[in-house]
């Protein structure tokens, strides 16, 4: 047996101590992520395996403990779920750490009490045939044809949101980029988009364009660059203390919880690669790890085998975006003309105007004065009183710097105005006036009633729409009429201005309407009427009932009816005031039109009904009422304690659509393998194939006699990365490789060997088999092995990387600070070799800089 077989990568100490988890490493590149914790708050870093650290972040915003529970990458390795014993899952991006979406298992369920996470797992898609399939020239990228999503990516692309998240600090522009520690940063989101389910969002898909891409977030896929697709197939699954398992498609759209029976969480779980089956085995009331069935219970979930749930989780998305965006748009409007905190409105200055006005007139009255008659009766008879005259003369609010202030503020908000609900607001109404429209499609379908769709709730979203796309022209039509009274109302101040300054000779020129200064008089200066499209309650006319005929007609009789009025020529002249027309006339001024409030009833709306849908999956499961733990009949394994379990590994092989599951327990005295069949998902297997083997290896090179196991993982389809050390002594520590497919398996009948069927019965069963001469046992067939040379004694933690073209073990020692990086696929004398060529090139490099020109 080699003892140098493997060569090391990189050993390093830690700043600070660190925990390693056994999904640590990154699925296709050289990168661990280990856990460090500092005032009672975990922080997550990603590391390159050769030894240098890339970034560090909180994975809290707020000032509370934070503990990962567990971590899982996604299978295109560009994300790392990091899942909080909250309950929290926060998702971030492996070029800066920096936290791409979070959402809560909590936020999904009933219960008002915290469930803690214990485990958690993501499985990628099935992987697409490209065999006898028509290839997708059309890059439709599973989007039918004529349906909304199609509809949606052909339109024009609407204008970009409003950046607010790109703020950058004095810590990023000077810190040495890479290795800063760095806060998690937070995006203020409404909790209705934030408990929407959704898919990671890809705003060219809606329409929508995308931020500018030289900002660093979008170039960090904050936002879905449209060059990346998710695997929107792929599954990440939760495991609760309470038995719940919680299902997320590509890792953000909830498709529900699963209930497990008994309520025992899973220790282990395995998703079947080309059906929608779930594997699992409960954790047994007494803890014991052997106290479980042999055979996984199944879970059977049909609705995720369809395209149905993708297609739908689509539409969700979609239907978040619009509804974000349109939200966004007029929270940016209604800051530009309400103030927030942190921007000065355009009615805040007009009121500040109005308030130095009165303050003036109200030293020369000593009462309350009327300030929209001073102004009026200026307007009319050309004579101002005297608090009046001072104040145009005078006051720091009628220079021509704070007019122009005024002018500009009201000016940029009400264009804005005007613009955003012609160009945004109400196009992206449209938008989701055709996901809804598809959605209800779909609640009339029978093949579609898993979802649970509520026909008249979408019917209801529908009339919200069209509410909304008639008060946003309306918005649009209020703010151009509000605009215009306000350019003559400044012009007219302006001018008066310019008349008590002017000398003798000079001349102006009137140029202003006194009806629009009046107009502005009555219905803008002191009380805006743009003002009620975001107070007061929301809409509840209906658009279609304003201005219609009292006795609704139908089409022939409106044509007919038109006809006749052309043949007589009177019938369309101007009806003077007087005639009684058959037009019921209503009073516009008296309307509820906030806009807003609407937009918040209907994202209330469409989210109940997409998160009431989302559900469904978990909803078709069929779990088996007996699975999870069953009594035993063994009560030990073994009479002394040194025998006792220390770990239990299990992998699931599947081959030309046969799949077994192979099981790694560890103990003192012996090393037990076991394959089983799981092709029909049995409780009861009719055989079992073994292999018993002391923990010992036969070597006469130093190191060799009995072991002791400190942790074993599969490491593929046909090797086990074990770590041990010589029985009795603390060192050193080594790691070694086994083909655990050359091993010589034993087959079991079921009738003859295994007693009950908890894996316990089995495997005392099968030790007492082995000691009666039955089976046959031997030594480890330990191939190649390594001594480590950072981790020398204590107990360790081992993460596996077992890529194709890169295969990797980082080994964390017991002090947290000693890491370790082995190459299981180099040798010593390569490694020598590379370095050795490092070298010379350096120096080569070194001696022609030397030579000079």
């Amino acid at each position: 047996m080699d003892r140098n077989a493997f060569a090391s990568l990189a050993t390093f100490k830690l700043p600070s101590p660190c925990r390693l988890l056994a999904s640590a490493c990154c699925p296709d590149k050289d990168l661990v992520v280990l856990i460090a914790r500092l005032g009672g708050r975990d922080r997550i870093s990603l590391w390159k395996m050769q030894g240098s650290r890339k970034w560090e972040v909180d994975i809290a915003a707020d000032d509370v403990p934070a503990t990962v529970a567990g971590l899982a990458w996604h299978p295109d390795g560009q994300t790392i779920a990091v899942v909080h014993e909250s309950g929290l899952i926060t998702m971030h991006s492996v070029q800066d750490g920096r936290t791409e979406r979070s959402l809560s298992i909590n936020s999904y369920r009933e219960a008002q009490t915290v469930t803690k996470v214990i485990g958690v797992w993501w499985f990628p898609g099935p992987s697409e045939s490209t065999t006898d399939v028509i290839p997708d020239i059309f890059k439709r990228n599973g989007v039918k044809t004529g349906s909304a999503l199609s509809i949606l990516k052909i339109l024009p692309m609407l204008d970009p949101l409003k950046e607010t998240s790109g703020h950058v600090t004095a810590t990023d522009l000077f810190a040495f980029q890479g290795t800063q520690t760095r806060s998690t940063r937070q995006v203020s989101v409404p909790d209705v988009i934030s408990q929407w389910p959704s898919l990671a969002p890809i705003l060219e898909d809606i329409s929508i364009s995308p931020p500018d891409q030289t900002d660093e977030n979008y170039k960090s896929g904050s936002q879905g660059s449209s060059s990346r697709k998710p695997d929107e197939d792929s599954l990440l699954v939760l495991a609760d203390e309470r038995g719940g398992l919680h299902l997320f498609l590509a890792g953000t759209y909830c498709l529900g919880t699963i209930a497990l029976p008994g309520g025992h969480p899973p220790i282990f779980l395995y998703k079947h690669p080309g059906k929608p089956v779930l594997l699992f085995h409960s954790e047994s009331p007494e803890g014991d790890l052997f106290s479980v069935v042999v055979q996984p219970t199944p879970v059977n979930i049909p609705l995720l085998g369809t395209l149905a749930v993708r297609d739908f989780a689509r539409l969700s998305s979609a239907a978040r975006e619009l509804t974000r965006y349109i939200m966004s748009v007029l929270d940016e409007l209604k800051e530009g003309w309400l103030s927030s905190t942190s921007v000065t409105g355009a009615r805040e200055i007009g009121k500040t105007w109005v308030a130095s006005l009165e303050k003036r007139l109200k030293e020369e009255y000593e009462e309350n004065p009327d300030v929209v008659f001073e102004l009026t009766s200026f307007l009319v008879t050309g004579s101002m009183s005297e608090g009046l005259s001072d104040f145009i003369v005078s006051s720091d609010q009628t220079s021509e710097r704070a007019l122009q202030k005024w002018d500009n503020a009201v000016t940029d908000a009400l264009t804005k105005m005007c613009d955003y609900s012609n160009m945004r607001v109400i196009p992206a109404l449209q938008r989701l006036h055709i996901v809804l429209d598809e959605i209800h499609g779909w609640s009339l379908m029978s093949h579609y009633a898993a979802f649970g769709l509520d026909t008249g709730d979408i019917i209801t979203c529908l009339h919200l729409v069209e509410h909304g796309i008639f008060v946003s022209a309306w918005l649009a039509a209020e703010a151009k009429k509000e605009l215009r009274t306000f350019k003559h109302f400044l012009n007219f101040i302006r001018y008066e201005m310019t008349v008590a300054n002017m000398s003798g000779e000079s001349q102006t020129f009137l140029d202003y309407d006194i009806l629009e200064v009046n107009n502005y008089l009555m219905s803008g200066f002191m009380t805006s009427q743009i003002d009620r499209w975001f107070t007061g309650s929301a809409p509840q006319f209906n658009p279609g009932e304003l201005c219609t005929s009292q006795t609704p007609k139908s089409l022939d009789e409106a044509l007919q009816l038109a006809h006749t009025a052309f043949q007589d020529p009177s019938q369309t002249a101007w009806q003077p005031v007087g005639i009684s027309l058959d037009v019921t006339r209503i009073e516009f001024s008296q309307l509820d039109r906030n806009l807003d409030a609407l937009i918040q009833e209907l994202a209330i709306r469409c989210q109940r009904v997409f998160a009431q849908a989302s559900p469904a999956t978990a909803r078709s499961a069929t779990v088996p009422a007996d699975g999870g733990a069953v009594p035993t009949k063994a009560r030990e394994l073994s009479p002394t304690p040194e025998n006792n379990c220390l770990f239990i590994r299990q992998r699931v092989v599947c081959d030309d659509n046969e799949v077994s599951g192979v099981f790694l327990s560890a103990k003192r005295v012996v090393q037990l393998y076991l394959a089983m069949p799981y092709g029909q998902y049995t409780r009861m297997a009719e055989s079992f194939e073994v292999a018993i083997l002391e923990c010992s290896v036969d070597t006469n090179n130093d190191g060799g006699g009995e072991l002791d196991m400190l942790d074993g993982e599969f490491f593929d389809d046909e090797v086990i990365v074990l770590v041990y050390r010589i029985k009795g002594t603390q060192g050193p520590i080594y790691v070694g490789t086994m083909n655990y497919t050359m091993l010589r398996y034993q087959r079991l009948e079921s009738e003859g060997y295994v007693n009950g069927p908890a894996q316990k019965d089995m495997i005392v069963d099968m030790l007492q088999r082995w000691k009666e001469g039955h089976l046959m046992g031997g030594g480890v067939p330990i191939t190649k092995c390594r001594r480590l040379s950072a981790c020398k004694s204590g107990p360790i933690s081992m993460a596996l990387n077992g890529r194709v073209g890169r295969r990797v073990v980082c080994v964390l020692g017991g002090d947290g600070v000693t890491m370790e990086v082995i190459d299981m696929e180099g040798d010593e004398m390569e490694a020598d070799e590379e370095s050795e060529m490092e070298m010379v090139s350096r120096d080569m490099i070194v001696t022609e800089g030397d030579l000079g020109p």
